[in-house]
Formats: C-alpha cells, structure tokens, sequence
C-alpha cells in the first residue's frame, strides 16, 4: 500500500481524472482543497465544483476556503498532516500552502513549460497555431509556473483539434503523468531540472481569458482568425457583432471567396455564410447568437434574413 498521505487541490473537470486515478491506485487522500459552490447556468443554481462532486462519491473531506492565507484555513490544512500536496487547475498558493508538506507541493500544467505559463495554456497554444503541447509535473516555487520539472510529455495538435477536444485528451494524459509523477516520489526514484532559459522574445504565455480578449479581428488573415476561433470553442468562443448583437462563431473553415473585404459577408440566404479577412475568406459552419443554443450555418440561416453583402 502506497505510504504518501496526501492533499488533492483542483477545481474544475479538467482535474477530476488526476484525482480518480490516485484513488484507484490506493493512495490515501487525506483531504480535497478545491472552490467554493457556484452558481451555474441560466437558472443559476448553486452547484459543487466537478472535484467536490468526486470527493463527495469517496467520502473524502473537502476544504473550500475563500482566503488561502486565513489562519482558520491553514490550521485545518496542518491537521491533516499530509506528506505531498498535489495541485491540478487550482489557483495560485502562497507559500504556507505549498511550503507545508515535507515533499512539497507538485503541480500540473497543461503545456510543455516554460512556454505557455499562465491560466489558459490550452486555449493559446491553439491560437498561436502551435502543432504540440503536452503536459509538465513541476514542484511549486514562489513565482508562478517556474518550479523544478519532474515529468513532461508531449501531445500532438490536430488540425481539427478545438480547446475543447485538446483539453480532454490532456486531462487523460496528465492524470498518467501525475501518477507516474507520484510513485517516483514515493519511490525517492526520481531527479528534478530547472525550466530552460528561453529569450523573453521566444516565450509564450497564456494569461487568462476575458471577454474582451476574446474578439475576433477581420483585418487578420483567415488561418489566424480560424486558430482563434478553435482555441476559443466551445468557451469561452470567438464573437462578432452580427446586426448589432454579439454572436459567437464555434467552427469554420477557409474557402476561396475573392473580392471579399475584411469583415463583409456573401451568403445564399440557405446554404453558406462567407466572411472576408485581410487574407482570404472564412465559411461558418458553427454558431452561437446572444441568448441562445448554438446551431449549424443552415439553421442560423433559415432564422435570418441576411444581406448579400454587409459587415461583421
């Protein structure tokens, strides 16, 4: 039976397999640290973070603190008397939180670091138009994403791949990689190496997502606008002003469309939307309008009169 004594910290989907698989390979989770319950959706609802949902399922305890620095919260942490601290998507410790265990406190990040430190690896390695990315075990340091490595293994881009599709076989390749991470720990079989040095001109990052960043730019050419788009679906999604409302556009592809100006459409009213960028044309396939579901071009189109020429 494997002698760590953990503490699990993560919030969202993307860190529930990390902790399923310790788990289901025996190791004692002391306790979970993840967000407080939020509300979601339209209605609302008060709802439990996906990590809370699975220690809920294992009986497991679960902190929710809103201060990481309250003394109330660090007294519980200490109580559990834990050996290694393993973080996946969670926010940024200070130091009494991951300084505490005796092995420390090792993390995963969904890119191959240095590149892409930050909270949305993901969505920029794709934006960027970056063909692999992978994932990396670090243990946690005082500055952000910049610890010793342990573990990293690669993962290729498809040309299809949206965040959405790159996330989900990351979340699967990066639980095997904490795994592996964790028995080398426990086993005192592994080395650590510092993050390479890059050239601050060659580095990428991957600062967090707002709506405003989010806005497409016509007077780009096509391929970037589509790394955009992809990297941005399904969320937080590439949007546009359509006719005075903000709509988002979840999927498309380039076509041959001359004569179009950046911004300006062609569409047949039934079959095809066009959209004119600095360099080429775009064909939207998926799209999703203000205040509702997202639909294919051809249903957007039978809702919508639309002129054969405008802006975007």
């Amino acid at each position: 039976m494997p002698s760590l004594r953990l503490v699990f910290m993560g919030t969202p989907a993307f860190a529930v397999p990390s902790l399923e698989i310790l788990l289901h390979h025996g190791y004692d989770i002391a306790a979970v640290v993840t967000a407080s319950d939020k509300p979601q959706g339209r209605g609302q609802e008060i709802s439990p973070p996906p990590i809370k949902r699975v220690a809920a399922a294992y009986n497991l305890p679960v902190l929710q603190p809103a201060d990481l620095k309250s003394q109330a919260f660090l007294t519980s942490l200490r109580r559990y008397q834990a050996n290694l601290q393993v973080v996946v998507a969670f926010r940024m410790l200070p130091r009494a939180v991951w300084a505490m265990p005796n092995f420390g406190t090792l993390n995963l990040h969904a890119s191959l670091l240095p590149q892409y430190r930050g909270a949305a690896p993901i969505n920029w390695a794709i934006i960027h138009g970056e063909q692999e990315t992978g994932v990396t075990t670090f243990f946690i340091e005082e500055t952000m994403d910049t610890g010793h490595i342990l573990l990293q293994e690669k993962m290729p881009i498809d040309e299809q791949d949206t965040a959405g599709t790159l996330h989900d076989r990351l979340k699967h390749q990066g639980a095997q990689v904490v795994l592996k991470s964790v028995k080398a720990i426990e086993q005192g079989n592994y080395t650590t190496r510092a993050q390479p040095s890059i050239p601050p001109h060659l580095l990428r990052k991957a600062p967090k997502l707002h709506q405003k960043d989010c806005q497409i730019d016509w007077e780009q050419g096509a391929m970037a606008i589509l790394h955009f788009i992809r990297g941005l679906a399904p969320h937080p999604g590439a949007w546009t002003i359509q006719q005075g409302n903000r709509t988002k556009i979840l999927a498309a592809r380039q076509v041959v469309a001359p004569s179009l100006k950046p911004g300006a459409i062609r569409s047949d009213g039934k079959h095809y939307l066009h959209v004119g960028t600095q360099r080429g044309a775009i064909a939207i396939e998926q799209l999703q309008p203000a205040g509702k579901k997202s639909m294919d071009i051809q249903a957007f189109l039978r809702g919508h009169q639309l002129a054969m020429r405008t802006e975007l």
